[in-house]
Order: structure tokens, then sequence, then C-alpha cells
């Protein structure tokens, strides 16, 4: 593979409009293309010419040996991408640090802990529970620490409930090969617990 390619991006247009600029003198020229250069971060430019053009005054093709009224200077060249950059940049935007307590790589590998990493999400999805108005918990107005730290205990245990069915649902339907109808009336297999409360409520049992 060749180490250099042509790109398509916001480079290759402004390059474009830039070719197709008329300039007044080569010295102009060759400037203009130096301050473009120094804007790129992961592109060059090959092949690059300065051609002078001929302008001609009033309408119709001149007469053979006739001079030139002006001339005036365009750019010309192949703007491309280095490959070896561009892999080295992308390379760095996709590390990311993680830090840990635990040293000991019997105990926690890298793989165990960019794991438990990911599954941080799940996580905050259960206390954007714990927030929602129809948990009302904001309505609760307390004083004491001690009642504080009762309401977290209540909560946390209602949240571990909550986790423990959501997760119990799904199992059951993949077990059995069903599925649950969504918001939008297609079949899943992986129902919120929230939704299947939403679902039934209204549901009476009488005997």
């Amino acid at each position: 593979m060749s180490k250099k390619r042509l790109i398509n991006s916001a480079n290759s247009k402004e390059f474009s409009k830039l070719c197709q600029h008329d300039i007044a003198c080569e010295v102009d020229a060759r400037n203009t293309l130096v301050k473009f250069e120094n804007q790129l971060k992961i592109s060059l430019i090959n092949n690059i010419k300065v051609n002078r053009i001929p302008h001609f005054k009033g309408k119709g093709r001149p007469a053979r040996g006739h001079q030139p009224d002006h001339y005036s200077y365009r750019i010309e060249g192949t703007l491309a991408s280095n490959l070896q950059e561009r892999k080295r940049r992308l390379g760095r935007k996709s590390g990311f640090i993680l830090a840990t307590n635990q040293l000991n790589h019997k105990l926690l590998s890298d793989q165990e802990l960019i794991a438990a990493y990911k599954n941080q999400q799940k996580v905050e999805c259960g206390f954007r529970f714990l927030k929602a108005p129809m948990f009302m918990a904001s309505t609760r107005f307390l004083k004491s620490p001690q009642r504080i730290m009762a309401l977290m205990m209540v909560m946390t245990l209602s949240l571990l409930v909550y986790a423990a069915l959501e997760h119990r649902i799904r199992q059951t339907l993949k077990t059995h090969h069903q599925t649950f109808p969504n918001q939008t009336g297609q079949s899943i297999t992986s129902p919120t617990a929230r939704w299947i409360f939403q679902f039934f409520s209204g549901t009476h049992l009488l005997i």
C-alpha cells in the first residue's frame, strides 16, 4: 500500500478553490502556497506547479503572434494524506488512561479492568432511575443525617431489587425464546423493568 493517498476532506475543497484562484505574480502564488501548507496537519501537497496563464483584452481568439496584455498565475498540485502520520494521530486519540489501586495483575487483569470500566454505564443508568421524577425522591425533605442515610439505604435496596427483576425478566425471555413489545411495538428480548411496570399499569386482579 502506498504511504500517500488522495483525500476527500475540507482541506481538499480548500485546495481546489486555491487552484482555481488567479494570482497576480509567481512570488505571491508561492507565498500563498506556503501559507496553505503551514495550515495542513496530516496532509501534504505533491507535484507542485505554478502555471502562467496569458490574458488578452477584447473578445474572440487573439491573432497569431499577438502578445498577451498580462499574465496571472495559478497553483497546480495534488493534495495527499500521509498514512503513517494519520495512523499515529488516530492511535493517540483512541488511547485513554484507567487508574486502579489494584496492582496485582493476577487479581485484576487489563481486560477485566476495561470490562469493569465499561460496566459502570449500567450503574449510572440505575442511579439515573433513582434521580428520575417518577421515583419522587426530591419530595422527601430530611434534616437528620441518620434519616438521609436510611433513605439512601432504602433507595439502594430498591435499585438492587429493580436490577435483579430486570435481569430475571431478560434471562427468562431468552431462555424461553420469547419477546416483549417495546414502546414502538417492536419485539425485543431486553425490555427495561420500568417499561414492564408501565406496560402493566392499570391491570387489576380480581378474586
